[in-house]
């Protein structure tokens, strides 16, 4: 029984989910996954449950109605995980942006470093992203420039969806209340494991736009992420 599962989110990710599954199960550290599915139309369900029989008691899958946001996908995940007996829960892509071979780095962060969260960063040492244009690239950086002078928080990529929590974050922050469902939802969870007082540690990490497959990323989840920011600060103020 592996300490550690790997969430990975999935709509229409026919291209590359056998690919990113099978790489992951090739890392010296064992490591299960969990593929949380919203009923992708393209069959990427029905390839995780052909490769179920293959990686059986390692590779699961939990299915849901329909397509209801990647914050929604992963808090779905955690509570998945938490009945488990999982002591390291990780966010990941299935579009190979997040490479799998750096799993063990963020595991050795918690596992072993003492951190209770890592976070696969692209900005903790300079820009470390590959083949995003330069809007892109500025709109990302800002974005969580503003974040860092919005929370005060030190995390350089608060937007980062490569993480590992240790089991007792994702125990203490209440779960119920995360509210936001789209790039947000990274930012909440950073922030509010920061107001708790969890030690975050940032990982260098290379980040690699997608090659196969087409991008979630639209104009309300950014305008969700610059407006969310400003919410959870406020929020935090009165709750004092």
């Amino acid at each position: 029984m592996s300490d550690a599962i790997v969430i990975i989110p999935t709509y229409n990710e026919i291209e590359n989910i056998e690919s990113i599954i099978r790489v992951v199960f090739s890392q010296e550290k064992e490591f299960h996954v969990l593929i949380v599915d919203d009923n992708s139309p393209d069959g990427t369900g029905d390839l995780v449950k052909r490769l179920q029989q293959e990686y059986k008691n390692k590779l699961f899958l939990l299915e849901r109605k329909q397509k209801s946001g990647l914050g929604t996908a992963y808090i779905a995940g955690f509570k998945w995980a938490l009945e488990k007996s999982y002591q390291f829960v990780f966010e990941m892509d299935a579009d190979f942006s997040h490479n799998p071979m750096d799993l063990e780095k963020l595991y050795k962060a918690c596992a072993i470093d003492g951190a209770d969260i890592s976070v696969g960063s692209r900005y903790v040492k300079g820009i470390t992203v590959v083949n995003w244009p330069l809007s892109r690239i500025l709109l990302s950086y800002g974005a969580s420039r503003y974040v860092r002078l919005i929370t005060r928080m030190k995390v350089k990529d608060s937007t980062a969806g490569f993480v590992c929590y240790k089991r007792k974050v994702l125990e203490t922050i209440n779960l119920e209340k995360i509210k936001f469902i789209g790039y947000a939802f990274q930012i909440e969870m950073k922030f509010k494991a920061h107001k708790k007082g969890f030690k975050i540690v940032e990982i260098p990490v290379i980040f690699k736009d997608r090659t196969k497959g087409h991008s979630k990323m639209s104009g309300s989840i950014i305008s969700e992420a610059i407006f969310g920011v400003i919410n959870l600060k406020m929020k935090s103020l009165f709750a004092k």
